[in-house]
């Protein structure tokens, strides 16, 4: 069964920047399950495992613009400390939660200076080719359930 829209694939995968740095792995987890098509993965990604069938073994750089999209310095910002909660002690590289204009949004703290905070809003692998080997290890029909939820259930994917 190849992999199109509306199946579960179950992958094993390890992520590495163009140093070759391990960015993430399935290794330690056991594989991951998702469904495809409903973008659960990023663009690029999801593109190159679509007709891919179980016991594929492969390799593929993805660009910044079918994944985590360009770096833009506009969305480095001073924030001033009074706009945090007090009892926040702020360091660099702390990351959290907030609200954007565009929905729940990461952002980085990357310098504390006083009375301002120099906040990044870039996703972390924003402006980063990302580096996949990965192997399709099943490929099968999602469930009633798994389709109405818009994800996998159980082993690789979602638990709930």
């Amino acid at each position: 069964m190849k992999i199109t829209k509306k199946l579960v694939a179950s992958i094993e995968y390890t992520l590495t920047d163009d140093a070759g740095e391990v960015i993430d792995s399935s290794k330690e987890r056991g594989p991951m399950a998702y469904l495809h098509g409903t973008g659960g993965l990023i663009s690029g990604l999801e593109s190159v495992l679509e007709g891919k069938q179980a016991g594929d073994d492969f390799k593929v750089r993805i660009p910044p613009t079918q994944a985590y999209g360009e770096r833009n310095d506009e969305m480095v910002q001073d924030v001033p400390r009074t706009d945090l909660p007090a009892d926040l002690e702020l360091h660099p590289g702390m990351q959290f939660q907030t609200q954007s204009p565009t929905g729940m949004a990461v952002v980085t703290v990357v310098a504390v200076h006083g009375d301002q905070v120099k906040m990044d809003g870039n996703h972390p692998l924003a402006g980063v080719h990302l580096n996949f080997a990965v192997k399709i290890l099943d490929v099968r029909e999602p469930t009633a359930e798994e389709l109405a939820h818009g994800h996998v259930h159980g082993a690789g994917g979602h638990n709930h």
